[in-house]
């Protein structure tokens, strides 16, 4: 009977402190896109675990659907988009969010697999461009970049297809949601590219474009991004710092841009 007596107790101990466990436990779910970003937080989200942090990663295969998530409070921050997109997407949808960490600032590109210059891109040659506002603003500035078109005077990163004034090859424009791009680059002449997608798709070189962005400008650094209402979060707050402190995650982002510093920026550090 003491012996059912005490084996009564410690259970009922080891109940008691599990229940603790678990509602002491921090947790937090990351929305991102496959590639280098979800990578990193993998990386960052070993870490976080050792010191307390329960990170569940969640892939999503488009650049919509994680900040209707954010909003919508099914999950805690999203890892894919830099400031000029978020503030975009805000004035779009109404949405109320923050920036509470940089990340990675990539150097996005030009690509073709069936020519080695510009000057090899025939009339009416097909360009595919991403199709949200900034990002295909940024593509077009690199078709500018490359003598291949003009736009209006000071459309910046916000320019569209209907701001090119002058097109003397006549290209046809192609508008693919940004992930989606790197898989329709062999069916056309020329693509605007995301390295970290085309290193997780495998398919070409991404260290091949015929033209890059450059990686001066942290604006489009991609960044951890909340609701604005948890911008302080002590939580949010501590994984970042795991993040922008862990030698794995460095170590991964490079492995993640195929091994070349030409590719990416940790924006954190500059």
């Amino acid at each position: 009977m003491r012996f059912l007596k005490t084996l009564a107790i410690a259970l009922l101990c080891t109940g008691a402190m599990a229940a603790h466990g678990q509602a002491g436990a921090e947790t937090l779910k990351i929305g991102t896109v496959p590639g280098a970003y979800s990578d990193a937080v993998n990386a960052a989200a070993k870490e976080a675990k050792d010191q307390g942090i329960d990170v569940k990663v969640i892939e999503f295969s488009d650049w919509t659907t994680p900040n209707v998530a954010l909003d919508a409070g099914d999950i805690d921050l999203n890892f894919y988009q830099h400031r000029p997109f978020m503030e975009n997407a805000s004035k779009q949808k109404g949405y109320r969010f923050d920036i509470v960490g940089i990340g990675i600032l990539q150097n996005i590109g030009l690509f073709s697999l069936k020519h080695k210059s510009f000057d090899q891109i025939p009339v009416g040659g097909k360009v595919a461009i991403a199709n949200d506002p900034v990002n295909q603003g940024r593509g077009l500035l690199l078709l500018q970049k490359a003598g291949l078109i003009k736009l209006k005077d000071g459309v910046g990163f916000l320019g569209t297809v209907d701001d090119i004034t002058e097109n003397p090859k006549k290209l046809k424009f192609t508008e693919v949601e940004g992930p989606q791009l790197v898989r329709i680059t062999g069916d056309v002449d020329l693509a605007q590219g995301y390295p970290h997608f085309i290193v997780a798709a495998g398919t070409f070189d991404p260290t091949s474009g015929l033209i890059y962005s450059g990686i001066e400008d942290k604006l489009f650094a991609v960044s951890f991004v909340s609701k604005d209402s948890r911008k302080d979060d002590p939580t949010i707050k501590k994984f970042v710092q795991i993040f922008q402190n862990s030698e794995a995650v460095k170590q991964q982002i490079h492995k993640s841009f195929a091994g070349s510093d030409k590719l990416y920026l940790l924006a954190w550090q500059k």
